[in-house]
């Protein structure tokens, strides 16, 4: 018999299903070309639903349901928390675009991105090796029909089929490295595991051979070399407000499952997985950065930029574990968290701003067609060049401090080769600053191609969240302490568990 704990630890993920499937039913009798009743019933329900997890991660107590199969902390409840606003916003940005492409002519696009948000909850809260699987291969699958949801585009069609065949073999490699793990510890939930590896009592190399796998399957899902073939193609080829949904909330999805696997999971085998992060991550600020100079595509540039920016994260996580002592982790997990929940802050903005601008016909995707912003609508070329800031880590916004973060818990570490890894990232960061700056100099400074040159018109709806978004990245740049202490307190009491 399942305990009232039990459902009180899923109970946001129980409303995602029900109110997914209601929205699916619901649309049925809809009528309306820009599927009002399902909109409104899908924000409602990812309005609800986050602010259930902001209640959720009030509370500083781990509650375990199911047979510890599923966690609910603060620092998964927080996650799921900006997961939810995520959607919510990419659903505003998302909706006059999809309209005008006949992507609304069903309710799929709205039912699809609950199920998608239900994954990542599910992996999120996942203390079980299958149930984070079963997460991620909900959100995954969700994920693909989304990019083929236009199904007379041809590039939006190759780009389901690549991300497919990629995406599956990704799950192959995770899944055989989990099922590694298991064959080596004799258990599934992530505190046996933990217990295991800890007693040494079991195979190690087998183990490491687990991990290795593992780390490539989480490789392929934050998008990182040499793991990150399926980025640009998809980011470009996917329509533009099907790349939010993938270029978004997921990634702090990915980042949970980092944390449960490898930190809840098999943190005294850190110094193996800190290696493989640390190679993961040079080799993407590097190949992130270089191409993306080469960009002639805005989203394709906004590809390797997310893989140059995961690269950056996962530098937040080599700084847990220094000499086989845990002490400077609670600093070095919460500046990987901070950056994330940074990054998704910012990209929402910056593919708001390319969906706002895109009409019939204009995908807004060219560099060029940015030229001479600042004159048809001062407002996007403003924001636009507020995200180009922040990602290239600018003060005063929130970037700025991000980046900062992650390279204090580097340095702090006192070892040199962090330090080594902290001066890298500073000389990659500076590179990458010339394709964003680059982005604003055409904005400002480049006269509008033909055809390009009218008033841009968007709901004031959509104007108002967009506005409020980037309000935000200058706010928490501003006062970050709020947000890097709710991060500090999540991983502590993570940590703690």
């Amino acid at each position: 018999m399942i305990d009232k704990l039990s459902w009180i630890a899923v109970y946001p993920e129980i409303i995602l299903l029900v109110m997914g499937c209601v929205v699916l039913l619901t649309d049925l009798f809809v009528t309306s070309v820009l599927r009002t009743a399902t909109y409104v019933l899908t924000q409602a329900t990812l309005v609800v639903v986050g602010l259930i997890y902001a209640l959720y991660a009030q509370t500083d107590q781990s509650l375990y349901g199911f047979g510890g199969m599923v966690v609910t902390d603060a620092m998964g409840s927080w996650l799921k928390c900006f997961a939810a606003f995520a959607v919510a916003a990419t659903m505003v940005y998302a909706r006059p675009y999809a309209a005008v492409r006949g992507m609304l002519r069903g309710g799929e696009l709205f039912a699809l991105s609950l199920f998608s948000l239900l994954g990542m909850s599910i992996m999120i809260s996942g203390n079980h090796l299958l149930v984070i699987y079963l997460g991620l291969e909900l959100l995954t699958l969700s994920s693909y029909a989304l990019v083929a949801l236009r199904r007379d585009d041809l590039p939006a069609t190759e780009a389901a089929m690549k991300y497919f065949v990629l995406g599956a073999m990704a799950s192959g490699f995770l899944l055989y490295g989990l099922s590694m793990i298991y064959g080596a510890t004799g258990t599934l939930e992530l505190g046996e595991v933990f217990k295991a590896i800890a007693s040494r009592q079991i195979h190690h190399q087998v183990l490491v051979f687990g991990v290795v796998f593992v780390v490539a399957g989480l490789a392929f899902k934050l998008g990182v070399v040499p793991f990150h073939m399926w980025i640009p193609d998809v980011y470009q080829g996917a329509p533009t407000a099907i790349t939010l949904l993938i270029a978004g909330a997921p990634k702090l999805a990915a980042f949970a499952i980092v944390m449960r696997l490898l930190v809840e999971g098999m943190l005294p085998l850190a110094p193996d997985w800190q290696q493989m992060l640390a190679i993961l991550a040079v080799a993407s600020l590097l190949i992130g950065n270089v191409a993306a100079i080469a960009q002639t595509s805005l989203k394709r540039m906004l590809a390797y930029s997310t893989i140059a920016q995961m690269g950056f994260m996962l530098l937040g996580l080599i700084g847990g574990v220094v000499q086989g002592t845990a002490l400077p982790a609670a600093n070095a997990y919460s500046s990987a968290m901070f950056y994330v929940v940074s990054y998704v802050l910012t990209t929402v903005a910056t593919f708001g701003v390319i969906l706002l601008l895109s009409r019939e016909g204009f995908e807004s995707d060219a560099l060029t067609d940015l030229a001479g912003l600042n004159q048809r609508a001062p407002l996007y070329a403003g924001i636009m060049a507020a995200c180009m800031f922040s990602l290239a880590g600018i003060p005063p916004l929130v970037g700025f401090y991000a980046k900062l973060a992650v390279l204090q818990a580097l340095v702090a570490t006192g070892e040199t080769w962090h330090l080594a890894l902290a001066v890298y990232a500073v000389l990659m960061s500076l590179i990458g600053t010339f394709y964003y700056l680059r982005v604003v100099k055409i904005m400002y400074f480049d006269a509008p191609e033909t055809g390009h040159s009218g008033v841009v018109l968007a709901p004031a709806g959509a104007r108002t969240v967009l506005a409020a978004n980037a309000a935000l990245l200058l706010a928490v740049g501003l006062l970050p302490a709020g947000l890097m202490d709710i991060c500090a307190r999540a991983i502590v009491l993570m940590l703690g568990s």
